[in-house]
């Protein structure tokens, strides 16, 4: 994708919750574009999160991280709910008023600011400064990028200079809500720029210690469905040919995140599985990682899906939360670059068809492929740099 991007020497907003560190993400994406193609601009990304008081953080994301780990079902009935509940409606009218009354501090720091453009990777902010647009207290645009392959209607407000969808379905929802069409622009979720540079897999492997001739399976999911990390990796290395000795053999590498417990057991277990199990905790490498691998098992938060998508890898999705992961993995599988696991034994069941079956494996390659978007970053924010010219 050329690079036509102008120096600007504009002053760009972005504005996340840390709610969930996918809308983070896509709002660093932006920033990291940015950086590259415009360095006269100044973009700075807030989390609304510090500027709140401390009850409404808790009530926001400690609540909302409580439910989708603790209660998940509980979370997939309030999504539903507050998708279908009226604006009008007396619960939203209390739940804009504590919005608003939170947000003084934050609207102090966007008009110290003197933003040229804002763009919210979360619906918060958006309706936050939503009032100031309407009564004219704002005097710079406001874009909103959804950051999942669905629109829950706490995305829609009203005033925005345009949105930022992840796909044409999603494009076709927001009309649907009455968003004039040349307001719409379908650019994908924002990913860092390293997820468009196609790493090369032999150079990657060798920075693990990974036999790039090998299948390469990436484990990143835990705890709902499947089970410990180090549990379900023993179970996999474990797998045999049916009716034989001989285990199947593939290399598998585990990302156990901060969970340094998870790492410790890993690294305990891969003494058994040399040069077959590769324990890593918390890094900045996914994507030469993802370089390495056939296939990532992982749960389908809307920055990941797009990520695996960007790097034409496919996915066995595994305990989705309901709500917005269930959307992602609908599409993703409806796509044909992903399959579910319901549990350990479907996951099993999953990677031993594929193997069984490469040219299946390959077609969910190429499906993820054609359906990556690396360059939503840069799309992003060429757009909004456009509309200050």
């Amino acid at each position: 994708m050329a690079d036509n991007t102008q120096t600007s020497g504009k002053k760009i907003l972005l504005l996340s919750v840390s709610a969930g560190a996918g809308h983070a993400r896509a709002a660093e994406a932006i920033r990291a574009y940015a950086a590259i193609a415009d360095p006269t601009s100044t973009v700075i990304h807030l989390d609304v999160m510090d500027y709140v008081t401390s009850g409404f953080r808790q009530i926001y994301t400690d609540f909302y991280l409580k439910l989708v780990n603790h209660a998940p079902t509980l979370w997939g009935y309030l999504y539903n709910f507050t998708n279908e509940v009226k604006r009008d409606s007396t619960i939203e009218k209390w739940r804009r008023g504590l919005e608003r009354w939170n947000a003084k501090k934050l609207l102090r720091e966007i008009q110290a600011f003197q933003a040229d453009a804002i763009i919210c990777t979360h619906f918060l902010p958006a309706e936050m400064l939503s009032r100031l647009i309407a009564r004219q207290e704002l005097p710079c645009p406001v874009w909103v990028q959804v950051t999942d392959f669905d629109l829950h209607r706490m995305w829609i407000h009203e005033g925005m200079a345009g949105y930022f969808a992840a796909n044409q379905e999603v494009a076709f929802r927001m009309r649907s809500q009455g968003i004039a069409d040349e307001r719409i622009h379908v650019t994908g979720i924002p990913i860092m720029p390293v997820f468009a540079q196609a790493p090369a897999r032999a150079i990657c492997a060798a920075e693990f210690g990974v036999d790039p001739t090998k299948l390469t399976i990436i484990l990143m999911a835990g705890g709902a469905g499947l089970g410990q990390l180090d549990q379900l990796a023993a179970q996999l290395l474990q797998m045999r040919f049916d009716q034989a000795d001989d285990v199947i053999p593939f290399q598998l590498i585990v990302l156990s995140g901060k969970n340094t417990k998870a790492l410790q057991a890993l690294q305990t277990l891969a003494l058994t599985y040399p040069k077959r199990l590769f324990p890593i905790g918390f890094t900045s490498q996914v994507e030469r990682l993802m370089a390495c691998a056939d296939l990532i098992i992982t749960k389908p938060g809307g920055l990941t899906t797009s990520e695996c998508l960007a790097m034409a890898l496919p996915m066995i999705v595994n305990a989705p939360i309901p709500g917005q992961e269930e959307r992602n993995a609908d599409y993703v599988m409806e796509q044909g670059a992903a399959l579910k696991a319901i549990d350990s034994l479907a996951l099993e069941f999953r990677i031993r068809e594929l193997i069984a079956h490469p040219s299946r494996l390959h077609h969910m390659r190429e499906q993820a492929r054609s359906l990556g978007q690396p360059y939503a970053a840069q799309s992003v924010f060429e757009i909004v740099s456009g509309h200050l010219s």
